[in-house]
């Protein structure tokens, strides 16, 4: 098998080494793609991959293609994709909001996926949902979760409109984690803690609670209702969340990132 990445950012990276390190592939039948010259230099002496700075005849010697540039920057890739795609190539994207049929019809090639991934599969924790277009083959399906897997989990979804729900709620959920343990740790130094001293409090509470997630069959709200003692301190926090509508923002924030995904998907097409 042969692999190239279109983008040496941070998924296109993430892949390229995951690839080499789960030994699907050589780092000889590997290539990345990538125009700017310092992401160039530094992907060189790591050694992952075969780079090159433009498309070129030789990307059709390849099998799978993996699509990991910004969705604005794509269409500026077509023509000269266009050129060198060969019909039983493997496109594989995780550009957020661009549809299979959008890919299929400026590109003119059918065997398209779609995926979308997370940045926690930068350290092999993630979780990529991905759909495939009509004709794929089991066969395909399967080395396409191969491949994923290599960061963390994949899940297949039959319904491709769920992808943009997808990109809402795991593509871009670990900023949202951020933003609340920011937020968390900033409660902790106005309530007189030094920073580091915070940070750490919250962050491995993070983590202790994410293992009970995934540890105990109760429901979160049992596991809430486990900590919230009537009358208590956790009980006062909560009650501030729900009286301040917390809860509902939270699902329309989730709902206003779905949107911005769905627009994209119409400003390339």
């Amino acid at each position: 098998m042969r692999i190239a990445i279109l983008g040496g950012g941070n998924m296109g990276t993430t892949y390229a080494k995951a690839f080499v390190r789960s030994n699907i592939v050589s780092t000889s039948d590997l290539l990345i793609i990538e125009k700017h010259p310092e992401k160039r230099k530094s992907l060189r002496e790591e050694g992952v991959a075969e780079l090159k700075e433009e498309i070129n005849e030789s990307l059709s010697t390849y099998d799978i293609l993996i699509i990991a540039v910004k969705p604005q920057d794509f269409k500026a890739l077509v023509p000269d994709l266009k050129k060198v795609l060969k019909p039983n190539q493997l496109i594989i994207s995780i550009m957020a909001g661009i549809t299979i049929s959008t890919i299929q019809t400026l590109l003119n090639h059918d065997k398209i996926v779609r995926a979308m991934p997370n940045t926690p599969a930068q350290l092999g924790f993630g979780i990529t949902a991905f759909t495939v277009c009509k004709d794929a083959s089991l066969d395909q399906i399967s080395v396409v979760d191969t491949l994923l897997e290599t960061t963390g989990k994949a899940i297949f979804m039959k319904d491709e409109n769920m992808l943009d729900a997808v990109t809402a709620l795991s593509g871009s959920g670990p900023a949202y984690y951020y933003y609340f343990v920011k937020h968390m740790i900033e409660a902790g130094k106005q309530m007189g803690m030094e920073e580091p001293v915070a940070a750490m409090l919250v962050k491995q509470t993070m983590l202790g609670a994410f293992q009970i997630m995934s540890n105990s069959k109760d429901s979160l709200d049992n596991m809430i209702k486990a900590v919230a003692s009537k009358g208590g301190t956790t009980e006062a926090a909560l009650n501030y969340f729900d009286s301040s509508n917390v809860g509902t923002n939270i699902i329309e924030a989730l709902k206003s990132a779905e949107k911005r995904a769905k627009e994209l998907s119409k400003e390339t097409a």
